[in-house]
């Protein structure tokens, strides 16, 4: 009994034992954890402080947000910018420390490398910079943003291969930056031939967009070698991506040049879509067969208040279709709003052709064809004579020869302010079968 006795107490003291040990235990666990809370809480509420002052945007603020949140690239990012906007020279250093603490907080910010390399060449460290842009070339290959501050580094110094070949891969982002870089090389003083070897793309979309630069630019002898690329390459171009070009050539007197372009241009337009062919006609669309381009060497028609102009197949002289122009006699207005560039050649005799048809024309001025020299209209302007009231289809027709400096004329449907007490033109004129010829 006494063996018995003895053995039921000492298991109720390991039963106890093992009771304070688990109950230790438990109390420790829970002390861990109650103390794993507050340090997340009190992290979290470090965070939220930086972020707080961070939000501030100032140099004190930020300098608060990195001491409560000291692992946060971000902050020290921000408070380079602020020094760096500033433009203070004497805190070049601070600017590279600041970039070197939000580079070595995130590695992988492409970005920051590349504001690190522009601190590092702002400081005087050339060589660090390069080694800090082509590491953010490196994260973010294809980046416009990048590609172009690293062009541009390249560029002052002097390695000119390796811009073009950074700036390259800056085209096709979008139009402005596309422009901005054909500036660039421009002002850093590359010829064109270098410009279209090496950095513009060899597809119609880039190549279109440079042309249209260097006619922005009114660099007419680069656009041509633009064009003769474009052409040379066989690429297909839409009318209207063609526009500025011919407008450029139209306004410098490029007739010959001129000529040659419209004809790539309409090597691409379906053949139905611009009329039977007319020899020797220098009127393009002379029947209005064909859809009204506004631009290049077709029509142009310019809304007018009080003027609906639309194609007519009810109402032609020939073939299926005419122009027709109807005014709704509320006005006195001077009218030239349906015109055609038309390249000539200088001392040469023509003979203007054109049939019109009235119907209720109002004004004792009525609508007629003017041509004149596009370049001076002292070198040559003149007029057909008009239609009034109602005719049936009559002709009008003017012989004229051009003199030595006309390249390109303008060919209008016009009708003068009548100088009448009741001038208001109302009515209807139709036109078709136009025609420019030069007489042998």
């Amino acid at each position: 009994m006494a063996v018995v006795r003895t053995n039921i107490v000492a298991g109720r003291e390991v039963e106890a034992t093992g009771r304070f040990w688990g109950v230790l235990a438990s109390v420790l666990t829970r002390g861990l954890v109650s103390g794993g809370l507050v340090w997340a809480t009190c992290n979290v509420g470090w965070v939220a402080a930086g972020e707080w002052h961070a939000r501030q945007r100032t140099e004190e603020s930020l300098e608060k947000a990195m001491r409560f949140d000291p692992g946060n690239g971000a902050h020290a990012a921000a408070r380079a910018r602020i020094a760096q906007n500033s433009m203070r020279g004497d805190e070049a250093g601070a600017v590279v420390r600041q970039w070197e603490r939000a580079v070595r907080l995130n590695a992988n910010r492409a970005t920051w490398w590349a504001e690190l390399g522009e601190a590092y060449e702002w400081a005087g460290r050339p060589d660090d910079a390069l080694r800090a842009f082509e590491r953010a070339r490196e994260l973010f290959p294809r980046s416009p943003e990048i590609n172009w501050k690293l062009g541009n580094f390249y560029l002052r110094a002097g390695r000119n291969a390796e811009a073009l070949d950074a700036l390259r891969r800056v085209l096709g982002s979008d139009p402005e930056t596309e422009r901005a870089v054909f500036d660039l090389v421009w002002r850093a003083g590359f010829e064109n031939r270098e410009i279209l070897d090496k950095l513009v793309p060899a597809d119609a979309l880039a190549l279109v967009g440079y042309l249209n630069f260097l006619v922005e630019a009114k660099r007419i002898n680069a656009a041509k070698e633009a064009w003769a690329r474009l052409i040379a390459q066989g690429q297909k171009l839409s009318a209207q991506s063609a526009f500025p070009y011919l407008d450029a050539l139209i306004q410098h007197g490029e007739s010959e040049e001129l000529r040659r372009a419209w004809s790539a241009v309409e090597e691409g337009m379906p053949g139905s879509a611009r009329g039977p062919a007319d020899r020797g006609n220098e009127i393009m669309n002379r029947g209005f067969e064909g859809a009204i381009l506004n631009g290049g060497l077709d029509w142009r028609v310019i809304p007018a208040e009080g003027v609906r102009v639309t194609l007519d197949s009810m109402t032609f002289f020939d073939v299926t279709r005419s122009l027709r122009i109807d005014f709704d006699g509320r006005q006195n207005l001077a009218y030239s709003h349906v015109l055609q560039f038309v390249p000539v050649r200088p001392n040469t005799s023509y003979r203007f052709l054109a049939y019109l048809r009235a119907q209720g024309i109002t004004s004792d001025s009525g609508p007629r064809i003017e041509i004149y020299d596009n370049g001076d209209r002292g070198r040559l302007f003149l007029s057909t004579a008009d239609v009034r009231g109602t005719t049936s289809w009559v002709p009008r027709s003017v012989d004229f020869r051009t003199s030595g400096e006309t390249r390109v004329l303008v060919v209008r449907v016009a009708r003068p302010v009548s100088k009448s007490l009741d001038g208001r033109i109302g009515g209807t004129v139709w036109i078709d079968r136009v025609s420019l010829r030069a007489v042998e």
